[in-house]
């Protein structure tokens, strides 16, 4: 069962990149792609897949990155200053309809330009930072810092207890849809101790045992790993934060198999099938988390 936004094809070339001498091998090749972008959304060619331009189209004056190679061919991205996206939920369609690879080769194209476009400047002193690295770091000329892009570690989690698990739903959420719980890793915390806060936090259940599933990269809105669980907890009493959850609920196995199929009669909308909490759903469907 293929994750969501992982499988790219490309081939990162990590040891290459403090080298401009490779890096303008790269640039000059006459068979380097341009990641076309939208903003930062994927742009789908006729076939629904990503689409590229030569490379030798691109406007001189915008920075680049280097992706990697994809089938031999040096891939790039603009780095667009001030750059934007749409909101996630208007993506979930193209989103869809893209082929798994090529979501994971946009999801990490959006990550990195939507990075730099908001660290222009060097959280050390506050000046303004160059691009290094073949765009995988910018370097601070005033106090020579180096800073990378990052993602941010989040749980997504299934509460389990008594053959059921716990979905819940945010207001923005699309009518009738449910997911797992989610929340940011906070600084000084276990991955199995966040799991265990955000779903005191947020349904008022008490985790006894936290087993990891996956993970998955998610671009939207910020670049984060998203780490999947499932959680046993001691009761099914739920105490909801409606600051944070709009419902939440205990469905069975066979409720969870109704929302995946699509049923008509199935207790929620399940999440689209690129999320990871999809991923989780079906594999606790099966057995298999």
């Amino acid at each position: 069962m293929a994750i969501g936004f992982t499988g790219s094809p490309l081939q990162r070339l990590d040891r290459e990149r403090p080298d401009l001498a490779a890096l303008a091998r790269h640039r000059e090749d006459p068979r380097a792609l341009l990641l076309r972008l939208d903003g930062l959304d994927p742009v789908p060619d006729d076939a629904g897949a990503l689409s590229w331009t030569p490379l030798a189209d691109h406007d001189p004056t915008v920075e680049l990155a280097l992706l990697g190679l994809l089938d031999g061919r040096p891939a790039f991205v603009a780095l667009t200053p001030g750059v934007t996206g749409k909101p996630a939920f208007a993506l979930f369609r193209v989103l869809a309809g893209l082929p798994t690879p090529d979501a994971a080769t946009w999801a990490a194209a959006r990550s990195l330009v939507d990075w730099h476009a908001r660290h222009r400047f060097c959280g050390r002193c506050a000046a303004l930072t160059e691009v290094t690295r073949a765009g995988w770091c910018r370097r601070c000329p005033a106090c020579a810092a180096e800073h990378y892009p990052r993602t941010d570690p989040v749980v997504i989690m299934l509460a389990e207890h008594g053959g059921r698990v716990l979905v819940g739903r945010q207001p923005r959420y699309p009518a009738g849809r449910y997911s797992a719980l989610a929340g940011f890793v906070e600084v000084g915390e276990s991955l199995e101790e966040a799991v265990a806060r955000e779903l005191f936090e947020e349904a008022g259940v008490r985790a006894t045992g936290v087993r990891y599933v996956a993970s998955q990269p998610w671009p939207l809105p910020l670049s984060q790993l998203m780490l999947a669980c499932v959680a046993t907890v001691e009761s099914d009493a739920l105490t909801i934060d409606r600051d944070e959850l709009d419902d939440a609920k205990w469905v069975d196995r066979d409720g969870v198999r109704a929302a995946l199929a699509g049923a008509p009669e199935a207790p929620f909308v399940p999440p689209p099938p690129f999320a990871i909490a999809h991923t989780l759903l079906s594999r606790w469907a099966l057995g298999e988390a």
